[in-house]
């Protein structure tokens, strides 16, 4: 069965592929990035129309059902993307081109530039290249191999899909994690897709997050080759290879490649965005703009985080739209984007739970508890607001400053430890308070970040603070002109401060900052493209030299943040803090399941070993409790939530064959079973595990 049903979805891929040549000009990367949006659009779509048939977990409705919406989709592209083009431009109506003839070109010219590089570029490239040769096979083993493990996947993202697929549907049913209900669905209509099609394959979930992070990259690719276009190719394709691969191993990037966290879909959707507000600018080809029109509507929609990088996207469609030789050219396009964002609204952003997120919640993020918890209202006063902002943005500039993934290992913690002395002193004699004001914090800001912060939360490692920001710098003091990159630069801040004033200050942010790097690491297309900073000229030892050295620290970096991930490591090993890991390869699937919280391990595992997987169990868990690793092996339990966030204990359902519970949300009875929870670990946890029961109830 699970072959029957993989034919299709390998045929869904090759007819996007088909159905978007029809829609792009003839470009590798354009073809690419828009058979990704139309693919993610198409089954986004597909998953609101079938949610309210109450036909989610039907695997051959969904088989069929893709193909008819990215049909429709293209069509549709087709048809508005041509009025007012004028006649002279390359008309989205063309027959589809040879894809594989294409990638034949390309192939013969990358060898064409690779083989014309001098000795020393020869050498960066060829160091990147094979830094990101090991971290992709590597990373595609993990992705197929091991399963996912991430706090906010156990409570809240993956039980929701498993809850959605169970039901039948996507609607409103209050689970026990307020995130469940709340965060938009758009991006679990793909996770639910990719399950159901690779028969009911847990790593399927993962599928998105991965191609997302390819989709990026070959985005920042395609950003930079729209930069440089009046530069020689060459010179062109050396600053968009170095900026694609270097963003490749920004080491909270390559994190969230092989989870199941959201952020790294919005980026690709964000960096999709870029590229298409890019290419108009350079072509004048109204494709463009409805095509982004779509990711904006499919970015917003799959986050509200999103808003938050509106002043960002804003600004790059002043530099890419709005600037124009009349008011009347301004007007023309700015209506047609402005139409094409209303329409894709409606389709991608508003079905995806937002409105009932106002109809429930009163709020469209969700309820009030979440909102002091996460948002602007933590902090009190505006004044109050603007002060622990501002210290915000302190101690985030501070947390890039570190050599993440070097600090894996204790001789590249103790050099960070040394590097950071002066930031420290720094700190003290302005009397900034950044570690002793703690209204506006989820966790205190610390200068020597606890391992298991920085471990699997990293911000950019030395490519950020070693060029992307020395460069920034230099492009806003005007010692490098560059219209496009001043731009850039305050979209970049922007989003910076964007997130220093929303939300509290929190030690595993460097997930969010994966957005700003899209922005910033454009930057490094000046190593190439600008005469003052290239390094594609004979001379600047210094200069070369520098380059060179970040760019070997940049691949140790991203390298040991993939080896030393202890998440997922690929072998065994002993961290910082002494805790023994074992290879993600080789380690038991609960045990893998538990690892953000080993405390609970040994009472999820008896759990398992007492309850039948098929069995329908009732849970009277809280809002922390890992809910994902009740499903059982084959993910064939049935769960129901008797105690949904702040609505109160329900009673247990009457088809209910077991009940597990905290003690904190219901007394224990004789004959109860304590699985109770490993309380020798409650000072090594953040947040320690509750006394869980089970109870037979037929």
């Amino acid at each position: 069965m699970t072959v029957f049903y993989l034919i299709p979805f390998l045929l869904f891929i090759f007819y996007l592929g088909r159905l978007a040549a029809g829609i792009c000009r003839k470009s590798l990367t354009e073809w690419l990035l828009t058979t990704f949006l139309l693919g993610a659009g198409s089954v986004i779509l597909t998953g609101f129309i079938l949610s309210a048939l109450y036909q989610t977990a039907n695997t051959p409705i969904w088989a069929v059902s893709v193909f008819v919406t990215a049909t429709v989709i293209s069509l549709i592209l087709k048809r508005v993307a041509t009025i007012g083009a004028p006649e002279q431009l390359d008309r989205p109506n063309q027959r589809p081109f040879s894809v594989s003839r294409l990638i034949r070109q390309r192939q013969k010219t990358f060898g064409q530039w690779f083989r014309g590089l001098n000795p020393y570029s020869k050498f960066l490239f060829s160091l990147l290249l094979g830094t990101l040769s090991i971290i992709a096979v590597t990373n595609l083993l993990i992705v197929l191999f091991t399963v996912p493990n991430e706090w906010d996947s156990m409570t809240g993202h993956l039980n929701r899909v498993m809850q959605y697929v169970q039901r039948g549907t996507m609607r409103h049913f209050g689970g026990t994690n307020w995130n469940i209900d709340t965060y938009p669905k758009s991006v679990c209509t793909l996770q639910i897709y990719s399950f159901l099609m690779t028969g009911r394959f847990e790593n399927g979930f993962k599928f998105i997050h991965h191609v997302s992070y390819w989709t990026a990259i070959v985005s920042v690719f395609g950003i930079v080759k729209r930069i440089g276009a009046n530069r020689p190719e060459n010179t062109a394709l050396s600053a968009s290879f170095f900026c694609a691969l270097a963003y490749a191993l920004l080491p909270d990037f390559l994190m969230q490649a092989i989870t199941t966290e959201t952020d790294i879909v919005l980026t690709a959707y964000l960096s999709v965005l870029l590229y298409m507000l890019f290419t108009y600018r350079q072509t004048q080809d109204n494709r463009y703009l409805w095509l982004a029109g779509m990711a904006f509507g499919i970015a917003f929609g799959h986050k509200i985080t999103f808003v938050l990088l509106l002043p960002s996207v804003f600004t790059i469609m002043v530099y890419t739209v709005f600037l124009s030789p009349s008011l009347a050219i301004t007007f023309g396009r700015t209506w047609r984007l402005a139409a094409a964002i209303a329409v894709s609204v409606c389709l991608w952003t508003l079905p995806t739970g937002y409105l009932k997120n106002i109809a429930v919640f009163g709020h469209p993020i969700g309820p009030p508890t979440a909102l002091k918890h996460q948002s602007v209202e933590r902090a009190g006063s505006f004044g109050n607001l603007i002060e622990q902002g501002s210290r915000n943005v302190i101690r985030y500039g501070y947390d890039h400053v570190n050599l993440d993934g070097i600090r894996n290992l204790k001789v590249g913690a103790d050099v960070n430890h040394v590097m950071r002395q002066p930031l420290v002193v720094l700190e003290d004699k302005l009397h900034m308070r950044l570690d002793e004001e703690t209204d506006f914090s989820i966790q205190p800001f610390a200068f020597d970040r606890r391992f298991v912060f920085y471990n699997a939360n990293p911000y950019w490692g030395v490519f950020g603070f070693g060029l992307i920001f020395p460069l920034l710098f230099l492009v806003l003091i005007g010692f490098i002109r560059s219209t496009s990159h001043i731009f850039l630069g305050i979209a970049l801040l922007l989003h910076f401060a964007a997130l220093s004033y929303s939300a509290p200050y929190d030690p595993f942010k460097g997930r969010y900052f994966i957005e700003t790097g899209l922005f910033g690491v454009t930057f490094l297309a000046l190593v190439f493209l600008h005469p003052r900073t290239t390094v594609d000229i004979p001379g600047r030892p210094i200069w070369k030299s520098y380059v060179g050295l970040i760019t070997i620290l940049g691949c140790i970096s991203a390298l040991l943040s993939v080896f030393f991930n202890t998440r997922a490591l690929p072998f065994a090993w002993t961290s910082l803090d002494g805790k023994s890991f074992s290879s993600a390869f080789a380690t038991d699937r609960m045990r893998q399941l538990t690892l953000g919280r080993p405390d609970i391990y040994v009472a999820y595992k008896r759990f398992d070993e007492l309850v039948p997987d098929s069995a329908t169990v009732a849970l009277g868990t809280i809002n922390d409790d890992y809910e994902y690793p009740l499903y059982g092996p084959d993910l064939s339990r049935r769960l129901i939530a008797i105690n949904p966030f702040e609505q109160g204990l329900k009673p247990i359902p009457k088809n209910a064959d077991y009940l597990f519970f905290d003690k904190s949300v219901m007394p224990p009875k004789p004959g109860d079973i304590r699985l109770g929870t490993d309380t020798t670990m409650r000072r090594e946890v953040i947040v320690p595990a509750e006394d869980y029961y089970l109870r037979k109830l037929h």
